[in-house]
């Protein structure tokens, strides 16, 4: 059974002059002449691209769409017309953003945050409305759990995420040590998993791990700037993200066990390694 908006592998059936033909049970799939490999020839299998072109036909390509039906992609607006805004997402046919399926109008140029979905039609189509795609939480996520993350909305409380392309989460603010921008891929942690289904997510795995992580970004940073860095407990959470990419609290904590060990120095002007004469200060 052909699988419309995803990979199939397909045994080509006959050559013609327009293309490779494959036989199967929804009807004839044709792979345009152009795109059929060198030496394929009846009896070869290939793993193409199935979609349904602008006439309605089943149609195979051996180009490499940016997503696949099921897939939440970030893509570009080629072109806004009357019956919604066609994005480019990497193959011959462009996929149609239907006007009922976008929250704002979307203008040439634009990055949007789509689903791709099969449209009851049985054509692909993109969707902006994200949330009525993300699937209550089940027993295949479990807290301390590694996961994929896709950045998709901002709100007063932090960052909202698809997890695993699936479910939803959310990193709070205290979490965060930058403002994520919407369609960013980040790897993150199940942090907890709420009674109601709500997710917690958090950059960081937590425990000593992530301590002797934040200690060594430290001493390279100070290896890095002649043995000083300009950054105290008073220093902003922004100063302190933007040279270390590291929150408040990690440093302050980091700091902490690195003075305890007589590793570092502490001044009101910043921290420095011990017996390294840092030069400019």
């Amino acid at each position: 059974m052909i699988k419309v908006g995803s990979y199939n592998q397909l045994e080509i059936s006959r050559i013609t002059a327009s293309g490779a033909v494959f036989k199967c049970e929804e009807g004839d799939v044709l792979l345009p002449l152009r795109l059929v490999p060198t030496g394929a020839e009846a009896g070869s299998l290939l793993d193409v691209f199935v979609y349904i072109d602008s006439d309605g036909r089943l149609t195979a390509t051996t180009r490499k769409p940016r997503a696949v039906v099921g897939d939440f992609a970030f893509l570009k607006v080629k072109e806004a017309t009357t019956v919604g805004s066609f994005l480019d997402w990497g193959i011959e046919k462009d996929l149609l953003l239907p006007f009922g399926e976008q929250i704002t109008p979307v203008r040439r140029g634009d990055q949007v945050l789509v689903k791709i979905f099969l449209h009851t039609s049985g054509r692909i189509a993109a969707s902006a409305k994200l949330e009525k795609f993300i699937n209550p939480v089940d027993q295949s996520l479990f807290e301390g759990e590694e996961v994929d993350l896709l950045v998709y909305a901002t709100t007063d409380l932090g960052a909202k995420v698809i997890i695993n392309n699936s479910f939803g989460g959310l990193i709070f603010h205290t979490e965060l040590l930058l403002k994520p921008s919407c369609g960013q891929k980040l790897r993150g942690f199940v942090k907890k998993i709420r009674e109601d289904g709500k997710v917690d997510v958090t950059l960081r795995k937590g425990g000593a791990e992530d301590v002797a992580a934040d200690r060594s970004i430290i001493l390279d940073a100070l290896a890095g700037h002649n043995g000083f860095l300009p950054l105290t407990d008073k220093s902003s959470p922004e100063q302190i993200a933007n040279l270390l990419h590291l929150s408040k609290k990690s440093f302050k904590k980091a700091v902490g066990g690195l003075y305890k060990d007589g590793i570092i120095s502490l001044a009101p002007d910043g921290i420095s390694l011990r017996n390294v004469q840092a030069s400019g200060r």
